[in-house]
């Protein structure tokens, strides 16, 4: 059975890996010491496959357990009671597991808030969820902390005020009040419990899609900066080769890649426009049936948040086509329009167009 490289800051002897090996194959401890061990012993050059095949546990439990014990380390970092780590080696991996995107103090506050409200790995996922989603707005309300817990209650208590349907209200104000972690985030939820008028809800506005149509509509060159997904870096960073169809991407070397777009109104109106390629089922309520690839431009100048307006803006994952209701976070650049390519029935009588005439 052959090894990975050690590591030569983890290097250990065969008798320790063996010893390592059979504690694990035994269970000794808790999962926080079998995700060190599997840790420590990935790092000495043990795959994944080899502590399975010794110890039963899978590639994907080695993973959550090395992370998860990661997130529990930090937890000891800083300072949380005693009483809230014993309890997640109850075990409590999963819901520590989902902690992991959180920062060090977030992450304390979400374990303390798991342990008085007793989570279960769907409860840990819905705070995440809703870290994620609050993160993009630049300012709660104020009867809404940064806590982790008073971000699901927002959520609730938002989405609650919007709904007729007294059932789902009195669901999500009785998620609100479960998740609630300040004072005032839970006199705000409870408020609705007597106020049930219907907060208007803001639409989405339509999508700015264009297609090209007519071949003598002057176009207006714009740097490319790849093919999605993209970082922001590439977004100012384009990469140029040769002139392609469909949309007549033109290629200069050492400069960047470039593509005609027709002189529209919103195109002359950007002050700093950049386009990437993109599948348009990755874009948000696209109607178009049939998924193809389209043109994203934004304007880079153009940062300044519009609730009428789709933004690109920079997510853990990379960037994203979004519409915020509030004002987010990170905006990369307004989006202009999404261009279609044009549909040619017949190319040959573009370039022999006494075949029009006959």
């Amino acid at each position: 059975m052959e090894s990975k490289p050690q590591d030569s800051q983890f290097q250990l002897s065969e008798a320790k890996i063996a010893e390592k090996l059979r504690s694990l194959l035994h269970k000794e401890g808790s999962w926080v010491d079998w995700g060190k061990t599997c840790q420590q012993l990935q790092k000495a050059g043990c795959s994944p496959e080899q502590i399975f095949e010794t110890s039963g546990l899978q590639a994907s439990q080695q993973n959550m357990i090395i992370v998860a014990s990661q997130v529990y380390e930090s937890l000891e970092k800083e300072g949380v009671e005693s009483e809230v780590l014993n309890y997640f080696q109850g075990p409590k991996s999963d819901i520590l597991y989902e902690f992991r995107i959180l920062k060090h103090k977030q992450r304390a506050a979400a374990a303390k808030l798991a342990y008085t409200k007793n989570f279960d790995v769907d409860d840990a996922h819905e705070l995440i969820k809703a870290a994620r989603e609050v993160g993009r707005i630049s300012q709660l309300p104020d009867a809404f902390t940064s806590h982790p817990g008073d971000m699901v209650a927002y959520l609730c208590w938002k989405r609650a005020r919007r709904k007729k349907d007294l059932q789902e209200r009195s669901r999500l104000i009785a998620q609100g009040l479960k998740f609630a972690y300040s004072v005032s985030a839970r006199e705000a939820i409870e408020k609705l419990l007597s106020d049930f008028s219907v907060a208007a809800t803001q639409t989405a506005p339509l999508l700015p899609v264009y297609r090209l149509e007519l071949e003598e509509e002057l176009p207006r060159i714009i740097p490319v900066a790849g093919t999605y997904p993209l970082t922001r870096q590439e977004i100012t960073a384009v990469s140029v080769l040769e002139i392609q169809e469909p949309f007549r991407t033109i290629t200069i070397n050492h400069n960047g890649t470039f593509v005609p777009v027709p002189g529209w109104q919103a195109i002359l109106k950007a002050q700093d426009p950049v386009g990437y390629f993109c599948q348009s089922d990755l874009l948000p309520n696209y109607l178009s049936g049939r998924a193809e690839t389209v043109l994203v431009i934004i304007d880079r100048a153009a940062v300044k948040w519009d609730v009428n307006s789709y933004f690109l803006v920079e997510t853990e994952n990379g960037i994203a086509i979004q519409w915020f209701e509030e004002e987010p976070k990170s905006i990369i650049g307004q989006l202009v329009l999404i261009m279609r390519a044009k549909n040619i029935l017949d190319e040959g009588n573009i370039t022999e167009p006494w075949q029009m005439d006959d």
